[in-house]
């Protein structure tokens, strides 16, 4: 015989137990994305029909090359939760949700890391 109520033993139980942060952390992310998204497509709207100068120049200016990364790391962040939350939805066998979930993972890290790179060795012109 416990003294709790239902509700207490209920409490941290179920569904609601984790995936409030990561609803949330797509919700963020989203919502991060529309500014940014607003902004890249005025910006290559304004580029369009430029040269490769003109783009390194661009891309050389400190908030540019900051903003893009920025756009680079919540869209590969956003992506790998959405597909992420696919996987956990849709794919019973624990071994290949585990699999899943790690290549989706690594890959967004991948795609992070290398876009990263070259926007940093085209603003810094290496």
């Amino acid at each position: 015989m416990t003294l709790r109520s239902p509700i207490g033993r209920a409490r941290g139980l179920g569904s609601a137990k984790s995936g409030m942060g990561h609803h949330w952390s797509t919700i963020v992310t989203a919502v991060g994305l529309i500014p940014l998204s607003l902004w890249f497509v005025v910006s290559i709207a304004r580029l369009a029909g430029a040269d490769h100068a003109a783009f390194s120049a661009w891309i050389g200016q400190g908030s540019n090359a900051a903003l893009m990364i920025l756009t680079i790391g919540l869209v590969c962040y956003h992506a790998s939760l959405g597909l992420s939350m696919v996987i956990e939805d849709y794919v019973s066998c624990k071994a290949k949700k585990f699999a899943g979930l790690l290549a989706t993972r690594l890959i967004a890290a991948l795609l992070a890391v290398g876009m990263t790179v070259s926007i940093l060795k085209i603003a810094v012109g290496g």
